[in-house]
């Protein structure tokens, strides 16, 4: 495969596929509605074509204009963008779709492709926009995917957890690097054994690639950082990244309450731990970042960006009072 379409390329995800495909010699195009700043305007390398991916005309144009090897749907957010996209782009030799984590319907350790059962999705939730429906439309997505290529599409599904990285406009991460970096005692929920899986933004851009040029139709394909670790190993990493000490002070419910916060306030906490296999896409190669160093660009990144994740987490002012508390115990 020689040739490239990236449907929304400008903002995370999307990018860093970009920067990827760019590095093993891809001609590259973006399909986006331009609303957002396009990191590869000045590139001659990355053609775009503006239109909006909800918009089955717009995408049937630019299948005609572009006429590319591979597809990359980053932002189908409803089951009927997949099942649109697998149609219009049928003849194409790879349609890959980034799917979810949350598509999981069942709470198992870990969660297997094929194995655990995923969310239903009802005709309401396939075309709600709220959060709590996410995981049912994702997985509805997978079900679109996995019957087009029934129909004879290469059609390919990859889920990542939670994704971290340079660029991340969630800034979730960012609330973390941010307390550590201001900060000499930093609140951690819980015991600090709570376990997330996460994934290193430029190891989802790889996995899409390889799973567009070696994965099998009807996929799915689970992504994440081959070592897991504890938010308090994070947060520890953080630390080392920024060549700081902090003391770590473990508050529960009871304690956090003093602050009116609830545990799953703080971002990538989860009561109950999050892991995908990932055994599956390693067998067609694909290898993760080692933490330290995705952490290093992560933190390097923060630093250099003006993203404190101040949208994210409680407020240091209710950290405070829970702080005051726990000295007097």
């Amino acid at each position: 495969m020689d040739s490239a379409l990236v449907i929304g390329g400008t903002r995370f995800i999307g990018r860093h596929l970009v920067d990827d495909l760019l590095e093993h010699d891809y001609d590259v195009t973006l399909f986006t509605r331009g609303n957002s700043a396009n990191p590869f305007a000045d590139d001659d390398r990355v053609a775009h074509v503006e239109g909006d991916r909800t918009n089955d005309t717009a995408l049937e144009a630019a299948a005609t204009t572009v006429d590319p090897d591979a597809v990359f749907d980053c932002i189908a957010y409803h089951p009927k963008d997949v099942h649109a996209a697998t149609t219009i782009f049928a003849d194409c030799d790879a349609y890959v779709y980034v799917s979810s984590g949350a598509a999981y319907g069942r709470e198992e350790i870990p969660k297997r492709e094929g194995e655990t059962p995923l969310y239903e999705c009802t005709p309401e939730q396939a075309t709600d926009d709220s959060f709590e429906t996410y995981g049912n439309r994702k997985a509805e997505g997978d079900r679109a995917v996995f019957t087009a290529a029934e129909d004879g599409v290469r059609a390919m599904a990859v889920r990542p957890p939670i994704v971290y990285g340079p660029h991340d406009h969630t800034e979730r991460l960012d609330w973390w690097i941010d307390r550590v970096n201001r900060f000499d005692r930093v609140v951690v929920p819980g015991d600090g054994t709570n376990l997330r899986h996460r994934v290193y933004v430029e190891d989802v851009a790889s996995a899409l690639r390889i799973v567009a040029e070696r994965g099998a139709a009807g996929e799915a394909y689970n992504v994440g950082d081959r070592r897991l670790v504890t938010l308090e190993e994070m947060i520890d990493l953080i630390a080392e990244c920024l060549e700081t000490d902090v003391e770590l002070v473990h508050a529960g419910p009871r304690e956090l309450a003093a602050g009116d916060i609830e545990l799953d306030e703080y971002p990538l906490y989860r009561t109950y731990p999050h892991v995908l296999s990932t055994a599956k896409l390693a067998t067609l190669g694909w290898e993760s970042t080692p933490l330290e160093t995705a952490m290093d660009r992560s933190v390097a990144d923060h630093l250099e960006s003006d993203r404190d994740g101040s949208e994210n987490g409680p407020k240091r002012e209710a950290e405070e009072r829970v702080l005051g508390i726990l000295e007097t115990l």
